[in-house]
Order: C-alpha cells, then sequence, then structure tokens
C-alpha cells in the first residue's frame, strides 16, 4: 500500500494529533448547526495560524460527503500539468484517509490527466485541507488530490466541465485551494482581490483568469478555481458565497506585505 506521508505536518499546522486538535478549537470555535449542501468550495493553504480561521468558516458551514475532490496549485513545478496522485492513501496526525480509485480512473479519461506522484510529495496546498475535513466530516470518506500548474484557460475550462459531467449524480464536494494576493499591502490586496472575487461571485472564470493576468494579480489557484467552479456549473451552481476574507497582518501585525485569505462556498 503506498501511503503519502505528511509533508508539512510540523511546519504549516502541528505534528502531533492533540496539539492539532487544540489548534483546531482554537481556531474554529463552535461547529454551526446548519450546514449548506455545497457544489465547490474556495479555502486557503497556508500556515493554520494565518489561514486556519478563514478555512475553519467555510468547513464548518458545509456539508461533506463521502467523496472529496481537491484541486490545488502547483507549487513545486514538479509533475504533470495535471497531476492525478497515484498511491493508496494519505496520513495526518488524524489518521489515514483512502484514495478514490474508482473516480482516478474516470478522471484519467480525460487527455491532460496523468497519473502522477512527483507533483504531490512537497506540495503542500491539498494536504493542510485534509485534517479540515477529517475534523467536520460526519461519515467515512475518501479523497481525490490533483495538483495543476498553470495550464491554458480552454484546457482548464474543458477539464472543469469534463469534472462536473463525471461527478454528475454522485455524493462529492470540490474543494478548491488557493490563497489571494501575495506581499503587498492589505489595502493594495483588497482592491485587487475584489477584482477577482466579483467575477467568482458571478462564476465567471474567463473573467478571473484573464484579469488576474492582466492585473497581475498573485491568485496561486487561479487555474484551480476555474476548474473547481466550472465543474459546480455543471452540476447546477448558480452563485459564489463570500464566507471569510482576511490576512497574515491580522496576526503577525505588519499590513505592508501581506498574503490574503477568501473562504467560498459555491451553491
Amino acid at each position: 500500500m503506498v501511503i503519502r506521508k505528511p509533508a508539512v505536518a510540523g511546519t504549516f499546522y502541528p505534528r502531533e494529533k492533540e496539539e492539532l486538535e487544540h489548534l483546531m478549537d482554537l481556531l474554529c470555535g463552535s461547529e454551526s448547526q446548519e450546514k449548506i449542501k455545497a457544489k465547490s468550495i474556495l479555502v486557503p493553504h497556508a500556515g493554520y495560524i494565518y489561514s486556519g480561521k478563514t478555512a475553519c468558516q467555510v468547513y464548518k458551514k458545509v456539508e461533506l460527503p463521502s467523496r472529496v475532490i481537491l484541486l490545488g496549485p502547483n507549487h513545486t513545478g514538479y509533475g504533470e500539468p495535471i497531476s492525478v496522485y497515484g498511491g493508496d492513501a494519505w496520513e495526518t496526525p488524524y489518521g489515514i484517509v483512502e484514495i478514490d480509485k474508482e473516480l482516478r480512473e474516470k478522471i484519467l479519461e480525460f487527455p491532460y490527466a496523468k497519473v502522477d506522484e512527483l507533483a504531490h510529495i512537497y506540495e503542500h496546498s491539498l494536504e493542510v485541507q485534509i485534517p479540515f475535513i477529517q475534523r467536520y466530516s460526519k461519515t467515512d470518506f475518501k479523497i481525490l488530490p490533483i495538483v495543476v500548474a498553470f495550464i491554458e484557460y480552454e484546457i482548464a475550462r474543458e477539464f472543469g466541465r469534463f469534472l462536473g459531467e463525471t461527478l454528475k449524480g454522485k455524493d462529492a464536494l470540490i474543494v478548491i485551494s488557493s490563497d489571494m494576493s501575495h506581499y503587498i499591502s492589505a489595502d493594495e490586496a483588497r482592491k485587487k482581490d475584489e477584482i477577482l472575487i466579483s467575477a467568482m461571485e458571478r462564476l465567471n472564470t474567463e473573467e478571473l483568469y484573464f484579469k488576474a493576468l492582466q492585473y497581475n494579480i498573485t491568485m496561486c489557484g487561479v487555474v484551480p478555481t476555474v476548474i473547481g467552479i466550472e465543474a459546480a456549473k455543471v452540476l447546477g451552481a448558480t452563485k459564489g458565497i463570500v464566507v471569510d476574507y482576511s490576512n497574515s497582518g491580522e496576526v503577525n501585525g505588519d499590513f505592508s506585505k501581506v498574503v490574503a485569505y477568501l473562504g467560498m462556498i459555491f451553491v
């Protein structure tokens, strides 16, 4: 059995289960009573002390089904343009999560999707999502991690539509992992990010993709977000709802150079 061991436990989040649970309690507060049946969600992937609160605000509001598709950007540059994890399971301090091999075989029918483990070895954007899902899930679940490089808009759009068609009739949630603007002032980050947030609220992926390029907005997960929104649209989503927006300055006190974090639900 091929199990991916944690790459960023002890840095992005605590390595020990008890310490992780304590931090989650501090960041997340009480659980929401009413749950939203989302098609996809967007959550950040920085260290938990920075972006964990924003991620929690999303995870505790949505129903977590038996099948979770994880879409994240490729920070390392390793692997295929659309890298589908090829092993059997992932491990976190909370335990082992199995890979959805049945869904993987269907996703690999898309021409650009390839089995690849290299892109996943050191990539943090998907790993940091698993403990949140384990914390809030009320049922057994399987995951399918997919790391995506910066690919052409048309390919991302078509893969999203393919993913949506593949998930029709299935109990599934798409988790899009992305931070927003990087290393600019908090005020500038908000102004730039609001351009992309507006596009996401209206599910306009073409506007999202090309305005990020036009205005040099450093949202690292633009391509996974295009894919996740296009899939959500196929599954019936009509809008994106902002749950929380924050930045690293709220933690370290430096608002001159922040990373911004967004939580959204697509329904």
